[in-house]
C-alpha cells in the first residue's frame, strides 16, 4: 500500500474522517485520496471515492440507528471504498467531456454542484474545484507526456486562488499576483547587474581600443536594451501569460517555435546562468579564507551547490519572501555602486583625469570591431527581459510591467557608465585590462583599509543575482510544463504557498550538474547566440501579431520602427559570432536546438506516454504537497 509507505502523511491528517468513526470532520484532500488507496484502488486512476462519502465529510452523526439515513450513507461509504474502480478505456476517457449527451451533462453539473456545497462547508475560507475530464484542467489541453490524465490527486479539491484584479475568487489552484513596482524594478535591476561590472567589465574597453569609444558602447547598449523592452512591454500587456518568449512565441508561431525555446532554455540556458553566478558567488565566499593561495576547486564547487540549495529554498517557500530578499540585495548592490561612483567623484575633483583625458586615442574604427563590443556589452545588459516571466504574479501589469522597465533599465544604463568613468578614473586602460577583479584593485586604491567592502559587495550583488535568476528560470520551466511541453509534476503549485516549487527544484538540479565539471564559460559562450535567436523571434512575433491579431487589447503600443531595428540587430547578433570566428562548437549548440524536433514529434505532437510517469508523478504530489494548476486570464 503507497500510504503504508508514507506513514508521515497520515500523521499529518489528525482531522480526516475515516470510515470505522474515529472522527467527524474531513479537512485535508489527501485523505481522501489515502483511504482510496488502502482500498486498493490503482495509483493512476480516478479516486473510487462515491458522492455519498464526499457529501457526508463534515456532518455530524445525528443517530445509532441502523436504519437512520446517517447510518445508510456509512454502508454506502464503506461499500464504495471496498470496491474496485469502474475504468473506462484511455481513448473514452480522453474523450470524455466532449461527446457527452445534454442529459449525462446535467447529471455531472448537477453532482459537481452538490459536492461543491458539502465540501464548502468543510472548507469554508477556500471553496473548491472538482475536475470532471482531467485531460483539460482550465481550459488547457493536457498533453499526456507524463500520464496526465491519471493522475489521482487532480481530481481532489483544490484551494482557491484570489486575483487581486478581479472581485471574486477564481476557482482552481493558479499563482497569486503577489510581486509589485518595487519588486518588479529590482527584479529588473537586480537580474541585470551581476557580478560582471564589479569584476570583469573590460570586454567592451578591449574591443573599442579607447576610453571615449567604450563609454559611447556602454550608454548605446543601454539604449538597445531599452528598445528592446519596450517590444517586450507591448507583448507583456497584450499577452499576460508567464513565460516571456515561449508564451509570445506560442500565440504567434504555434507550439513548435515555443517548445524549442523552452528545450534550450529549460536544459542549457537557464540553470548554466544560474550555475556561473553561484560559482562566482563561491569564489569570494572562499577567498578571504586563503589568502596568498587559489581556493580549492572542491571547496568551490561545495559553497556553489550550496548556494543553489539556499536560494532555491527561499523561492519554494515563499513568494513574499523571495521578493523581500531580491529588494534587499538590489539596494545593496546599488549602495556599493553609490560607493564606487561617490569615490570616483571626490579623485574627478582632486583633479586625476589624465586617463579620460585620452579619449578616442586608439579606437578601433572597423565595423567589426564596434559590432563585437556592442555584443560584449549587451551581454552585461542581458536580463532586461526577466519582468515578462512572471508576468502572472505581476500587481497590475497593464501599467506596472511598462513603468518598471521604464525605471529599471536605464537606472542601470546610468550605474554602468558611472561606474565605468569612476574605475577609468582611477586605473589606466592597461590596469583595467590586467586585473582580475576591478572593483577589488580600485577599493584597494580608493578606499584603504575599508577596500573589503568590495569584495563582500559583489558576493551580494551575485546572490542577488542568483535568486533572481532562480525566480524567472522556475517560472518558465513552470509556464512550458502546463502548455504539455515538459512533464505534468512541473507545471504542479504548492497547496498552500502556491509557489512552483517542482519546477524550482528541478532547475536547482540541473544547475548542480552543470557545476560537477566546473568550466560552464564556453558552454554559455556557444550557447549565447541562440538567446539572441529567439529575441529576434520574439520581435518577429511583435510584428507578425500587428497584423493577425490586431484585434487583441494593447495597453501600450510601441513604434513598430523599434520592432524592425531590434530584429534586425538580432539577426546580426546571431551571425557575427559565427562569421568571425567559426567553430565546431556552434555546429553542436546548432545540432542540440534540432534535436528537439524528436523529443516534440513524439512527445508532445503524438502525445506518446511513458509507463510509470503517473505512479511518479502521485508520489511527487505527495511528497512535495503540490496539485494541477490552471491559467487565470485577466
Amino acid at each position: 500500500m503507497l500510504s503504508s509507505a508514507f506513514p508521515f502523511f497520515l500523521q499529518e491528517l489528525p482531522g480526516a474522517r475515516v470510515v470505522d468513526g474515529a472522527s467527524n470532520r474531513l479537512t485535508s484532500p489527501r485523505a481522501i485520496f489515502l483511504l482510496a488507496l488502502n482500498a486498493g484502488s490503482d495509483v493512476t486512476s480516478p479516486l473510487p471515492v462515491s458522492l455519498s462519502f464526499l457529501t457526508s465529510c463534515g456532518k455530524q452523526r445525528t443517530s445509532s440507528d441502523p436504519a437512520s439515513p446517517e447510518t445508510k450513507r456509512e454502508v454506502s461509504a464503506a461499500a464504495a471504498i471496498n470496491s474496485p474502480p469502474k475504468l473506462r478505456p484511455e481513448s473514452e476517457f480522453l474523450k470524455s467531456g466532449r461527446n457527452k449527451t445534454t442529459t449525462t451533462k446535467k447529471k455531472t453539473e448537477s453532482l459537481e454542484e452538490t459536492l461543491k456545497k458539502k465540501i464548502y462547508s468543510v472548507m469554508p475560507p477556500t471553496g473548491t474545484i472538482f475536475y470532471n475530464d482531467v485531460s483539460e484542467v482550465g481550459g488547457t489541453k493536457r498533453f499526456p507526456t507524463s500520464q496526465s490524465t491519471g493522475s489521482a490527486l487532480s481530481e481532489l479539491p483544490l484551494k482557491m486562488a484570489e486575483d487581486s484584479h478581479e472581485d471574486s475568487p477564481v476557482e482552481g489552484i493558479a499563482l497569486k499576483r503577489r510581486v509589485g513596482l518595487l519588486s518588479g524594478v529590482a527584479l529588473i535591476v537586480g537580474t541585470m547587474i551581476g557580478s560582471g561590472i564589479f569584476v570583469s567589465p573590460k570586454g567592451v574597453l578591449l574591443r573599442s581600443g579607447s576610453v571615449g569609444l567604450s563609454l559611447i558602447v556602454w550608454a548605446g547598449c543601454g539604449i538597445l536594451s531599452l528598445l528592446g523592452a519596450l517590444c517586450y512591454a507591448e507583448l507583456g500587456t497584450m499577452i499576460t501569460k508567464s513565460g516571456a518568449e515561449y508564451s509570445y512565441m506560442m500565440d504567434a508561431f504555434g507550439p513548435l517555435p515555443a517548445f524549442l525555446f523552452s528545450w534550450v532554455s529549460v536544459l542549457v540556458l537557464k540553470p548554466s546562468m544560474m550555475a556561473i553566478i553561484c560559482l562566482s558567488l563561491a569564489e569570494y565566499v572562499i577567498e578571504p579564507l586563503h589568502v596568498g593561495c587559489r581556493p580549492d576547486v572542491v571547496s568551490v564547487k561545495l559553497v556553489a551547490a550550496l548556494s543553489i540549495g539556499i536560494i532555491t529554498y527561499i523561492n519554494c517557500l515563499s513568494v513574499k519572501l523571495a521578493t523581500r530578499i531580491q529588494n534587499f540585495f538590489t539596494a545593496a548592490k546599488l549602495l556599493a555602486i553609490a560607493i564606487i561612483v561617490v569615490g570616483g567623484s571626490f579623485k574627478l575633483m582632486q583633479g586625476h583625469t589624465e586617463h579620460l583625458a585620452t579619449g578616442f586615442e586608439g579606437s578601433h574604427a572597423t565595423f567589426s570591431d564596434i559590432a563585437t563590443a556592442f555584443y560584449s556589452g549587451l551581454w552585461a545588459y542581458d536580463g532586461w527581459n526577466n519582468l515578462n516571466y512572471v508576468t502572472e504574479e505581476l500587481k497590475n501589469p497593464y501599467v506596472n510591467l511598462p513603468l518598471a522597465i521604464a525605471i529599471g533599465i536605464p537606472l542601470v544604463t546610468m550605474c554602468y557608465v558611472c561606474v565605468n568613468i569612476s574605475y577609468i578614473t582611477v586605473m589606466s586602460s592597461a590596469e583595467l585590462l590586467a586585473s582580475e577583479a576591478v572593483a577589488v584593485t580600485w577599493g584597494h586604491r580608493v578606499l584603504g583599509v575599508l577596500s573589503f567592502v568590495m569584495p563582500i559587495s559583489v558576493a551580494l550583488s551575485t546572490f542577488g543575482a542568483g535568486n533572481g535568476s532562480c525566480f524567472t528560470g522556475g517560472r518558465l520551466c513552470y509556464v512550458a510544463a502546463r502548455e504539455g511541453h515538459l512533464v505534468d509534476i512541473l507545471s504542479y503549485l504548492h497547496i498552500r504557498r502556491l509557489t512552483p516549487s517542482p519546477a524550482l527544484i528541478f532547475n536547482a538540479v540541473l544547475a548542480i550538474c552543470m557545476i560537477i565539471p566546473g568550466d560552464i564559460g564556453s558552454l554559455i559562450d556557444f550557447f549565447s547566440f541562440t538567446a539572441w535567436l529567439f529575441y529576434g523571434a520574439t520581435f518577429l512575433a511583435l510584428i507578425v501579431m500587428r497584423r493577425t491579431k490586431s484585434e487583441l487589447r494593447r495597453p501600450y503600443k510601441v513604434p513598430i520602427g523599434i520592432a524592425y531595428v531590434v530584429l534586425l540587430i538580432s539577426v546580426y547578433l546571431v551571425v557575427a559570432p559565427i562569421v568571425q570566428d567559426p567553430q565546431i562548437e556552434y555546429l553542436y549548440a546548432s545540432m542540440f536546438v534540432l534535436s528537439g524536433f524528436f523529443v516534440y514529434i513524439p512527445f508532445v505532437h503524438y502525445k506518446l506516454s511513458l509507463n510509470g510517469m503517473g505512479k511518479l508523478t502521485v508520489f511527487f504530489q505527495l511528497l512535495l504537497e503540490v496539485a494541477p494548476t490552471k491559467y487565470v486570464p485577466d
